[in-house]
């Protein structure tokens, strides 16, 4: 019984009568800051880092400018294109996203799933995430990524996420 559970995860559906609503297009406009760390797979943090955000929205397409700064002084940008498909689901492109990022929201939950190229020890490598989502209220919102290379975990990624007032 426990070997079936492990490799299971909530599905999505699980949150399509929660509210508030998760609405990429609203929580993802504007100004936010993020804080977060990456962690490897037994659970050590690897680095800390802040990220200043822009989203910007025209009709069904948007456009979120990423600024990433680590504790190491490492700093980086990444600028997803974003589009709004039909009700709840989403896709998203950046120059590192090797694989479209796929997305659906129900309630104030979204699951969404892609391949990014990481440099890791000068060698680029294409992780797997799958991000899971959760609006805690408009102004606020907690991002869990788990990434994967071949099917087998290697880490995860925490972010704390607040529009600016």
């Amino acid at each position: 019984l426990l070997l079936s559970l492990v490799g299971c995860s909530t599905p999505i559906a699980y949150y399509k009568n929660t509210t508030p609503q998760l609405k990429l297009e609203e929580f993802y406009n504007g100004k936010l800051t993020a804080y977060g760390i990456v962690q490897s797979r037994n659970g050590k943090v690897l680095r800390r880092f802040s990220v200043e955000m822009t989203g910007t929205w025209n009709g069904n397409k948007g456009v979120l400018d990423e600024h990433f700064v680590y504790d190491d002084g490492e700093k980086q940008q990444r600028i997803w294109y974003l589009e709004k498909k039909s009700d709840g689901q989403y896709t998203g492109s950046a120059s590192d996203v090797v694989k479209a990022a796929d997305g659906e929201t129900q309630g104030y939950a979204l699951e969404w799933k892609y391949t990014l190229a990481i440099k890791v020890d000068g060698t680029l490598w294409e992780v797997d995430f799958e991000d899971w989502m959760y609006l805690i209220d408009e102004h606020r919102l907690i991002n869990r990524a788990q990434m994967s290379k071949w099917g087998f975990n290697v880490g995860e990624v925490t972010l704390y996420i607040e529009k600016q007032q």
